[in-house]
């Protein structure tokens, strides 16, 4: 059901006809990805309509979204939540990013110029920022940028969504693995990453993004 928002609910630069769903589904999409909800959190329709002021036919909708995209399970006695992924989903993911992510950036990377390795540093010294705030949705957010920062440069826009369907159903176990890790720096294979970008090396690069996607996961499923 489409919906006219308030001004106060308008997501930024669109129209005024944007429906209501589609706000509270980048919004719901946006903290899951980021780690802001745990693994098996529950949701409500009628929490969620409060928060957003709005009805509950909106909210139906978006979370039928995140439930197709895997982001939220739905019970049969209709229950919303976030998964609580298996040590087998997990390295299921995992092993979905060691083959898309590679790929990404080893597609990118002839068209890996100085203004993107720069960009790429900018962000690994956001991620270190994050850290001394020890705020674990600011580390998943900037580390997710650093990685869709490269891979917008491979112009494989099918290959991207994939991979980014991927970290929305990792994101609540992001969180997780954050707190575990106790992150105080930005990942060793950034630094990897952006040295064989600059020395074009292809092999480095695509071991350098397999290990740095995978490593954490496997030590969560471990």
């Amino acid at each position: 059901m489409l919906l006219n928002p308030r001004p106060s609910d308008a997501v930024p630069h669109s129209g005024p006809t944007t429906a209501a769903h589609d706000r509270v589904y980048r919004t719901m999409r946006v903290r899951i990805m980021h780690g802001e909800v745990q693994p098996g959190q529950a949701m409500t329709l009628r929490g969620i309509a409060k928060e957003f002021g709005i009805s509950m036919t909106p909210v139906r909708e978006a979370l039928r979204r995140l439930v197709a995209e895997g982001a939220l399970t739905l019970s049969a006695s209709g229950r919303v939540s976030t998964p609580e992924l298996t040590n087998d989903r997990i390295e299921e993911l995992a092993a979905l990013r060691a083959l898309l992510e590679p790929e990404l950036a080893s597609r990118a990377l002839p068209r890996a110029h100085m203004a993107l390795i720069e960009r790429l540093q900018t962000i690994n010294n956001a991620i270190v920022e994050a850290n001394a705030r020890h705020e674990a949705p600011a580390y998943i957010r900037k580390n997710l940028e650093f990685h869709r920062t490269l891979y917008l440069r491979a112009q494989a826009p099918a290959m991207l969504a994939m991979a980014e369907t991927v970290w929305l159903q990792l994101g609540p176990t992001m969180g997780m693995l954050y707190d575990r890790l106790h992150r105080q720096e930005a990942p060793h294979y950034h630094r990897l990453i952006v040295a064989a970008l600059r020395a074009g090396d292809e092999p480095s690069l695509r071991l350098a993004v397999r290990t740095d996607v995978t490593q954490g996961l496997r030590f969560l499923a471990q």
